[in-house]
């Protein structure tokens, strides 16, 4: 045993160990297919198994033509039965924010009338604060690499300042929610403010926030050293928050916060763990390895405009002989949808505008190339049963960029907006709630007879 041993040393020992878990730990591929086990629980098709009924959103990917075939269509998403399309249209037209509007629809059901996301919007205001010391003791003391991790931790310490934590009656779930939805923007970037400090040596500044301004204004006013924005940067900002709200009741956090909810724990608790699951890559991490895989794209090919040379990359991340050797090509695909998704499309035209305004066009027809010839190569080297285009996450980590947000909050404003759909889908499982949900696991190990000790 080493004299001072840390959490993160892997030992010889500790290799050994991982080597024996791998040997008798590892099912043979074909047992899925011989017990008809649903792999992530989703078909050949990618379609998902049906577990619960939601009034929450529908995902729209594919079309029952008269012969009972169903083809793949554009794609497209519903909040509560309104196209995501037209909730855009509305505020965008209106030129006010519509994350608040969208967070008040999604909890409650219906589109707000005037008053009704007035009186919101003030609920969210008063709600923008921090018990006494809490930035001090919690998110300073005690800074974190990684963000989210740095969130849950936030959220599950708020606990103990809520004088009913487990109280799961829906008065006080509605209250929490709102409450959480408020604090999220505080939470994510006061961690990264502790982060840029303690470990990257900057300067530290904590803004407090301001009543009068919306949730993306506020990030970008607690963010930035001097507060200051464009009208522009606030409007798109707000647009990713609202194209990452909601995405149904089948994705990863939102399945957890069913699962997590169904067992009666708190809402805490509950959001926790769905940020756990946010957190991974192939989730609401995935924005960062699209700019992460642009970047190492950028450095292998100097002339932006050279399709042949931006194919033989691509075709190099599907051969797994580029970026992560993962064999994918990130933003581009979805588990859903096929021919497009909504958000990528509604997010592009407002990327375009914004990229004139910083003077990065360059960059964002490279985006549009890549899209362009990666969807033409994976259709052509992969089966794909249902199509594939680039989904928001090919778009909104360059949107980050842009708004000079640091990489370390991309998955934070993800979470910061999804917030408001965790706590539409944990009121609607309260509400509905029948038995904890339980799936089912086949056993495929054979039954042994017991060796003593002494013997093996």
């Amino acid at each position: 045993m080493p004299s001072n041993p840390t959490y993160s040393a892997i030992t010889p020992e500790i290799e050994k160990l991982a080597q024996i878990a791998l040997d008798n730990s590892t099912i043979d591929p074909e047992d899925y297919t011989r017990y008809n086990v649903k792999r992530g629980l989703r078909d050949l098709n990618g379609k998902g198994v049906l577990a619960g009924l939601t009034e929450i959103a529908d995902v729209h990917a594919t079309e029952t033509l008269p012969d009972g075939t169903t083809v793949p269509c554009d794609g497209e998403l519903y909040y509560r039965g309104y196209n995501v399309r037209d909730l855009v249209q509305g505020f965008v037209k209106d030129k006010r924010p519509g994350f608040e509007e969208t967070a008040y629809l999604l909890m409650f059901g219906h589109l707000p009338q005037p008053q009704q996301l007035a009186d919101f919007q003030a609920q969210l205001a008063g709600y923008r604060s921090l018990p006494s010391n809490f930035v001090r003791d919690v998110v300073l003391k005690a800074p974190s690499r990684d963000m989210m991790n740095a969130l849950a931790r936030s959220i599950l310490t708020l606990a103990s300042y809520d004088d009913n934590p487990d109280d799961i009656s829906l008065p006080n779930v509605v209250r929490q929610c709102i409450q959480l939805t408020a604090v999220f923007p505080m939470l994510a970037v006061y961690s990264y403010q502790a982060y840029s400090y303690s470990v990257e040596g900057k300067s530290l500044f904590i803004h407090a926030p301001d009543a009068n301004l919306s949730t993306a204004e506020n990030i970008l006013h607690l963010l930035r050293p001097d507060s200051k924005y464009t009208p522009l940067e606030a409007r798109l900002l707000d647009l990713c928050l609202v194209l990452h709200a909601e995405h149904g009741g089948g994705n990863n956090s939102t399945f957890t916060t069913h699962v997590v909810t169904s067992s009666g724990t708190d809402t805490y608790s509950c959001m926790a763990a769905a940020l756990a699951s946010l957190k991974g890559p192939r989730h609401g991490g995935a924005n960062l390895k699209v700019v992460n895989m642009f970047e190492d794209l950028k450095a292998h090919v100097s002339d932006w405009t050279d399709e042949d040379a931006l194919t033989d990359y691509l075709d190099k991340l599907l051969s797994k002989e580029g970026f992560d050797h993962s064999g994918l090509i990130y933003g581009m695909g979805h588990a859903v949808y096929s021919l497009s998704d909504p958000r990528a499309r509604i997010l592009k035209g407002f990327v375009e505008a914004l990229s004139e305004e910083k003077g990065m066009d360059d960059e964002y027809q490279l985006y549009n190339r890549v899209e362009r010839l990666a969807a033409d190569l994976i259709s052509r080297k992969r089966k794909i049963y249902k199509g594939v285009s680039a989904n928001v996450d090919f778009y909104s980590g360059f949107v980050y960029r842009m708004l000079g947000l640091p990489m370390e909050l991309f998955t934070p404003i993800f979470a910061i907006a999804r917030v408001s759909g965790w706590s539409a889908h944990r009121i609607e499982e309260l509400i509905n709630m029948g038995k904890i949900i339980r799936p089912a696991y086949r056993n495929v190990c054979p039954h042994r007879d017991y060796t003593e000790l002494s013997a093996r």
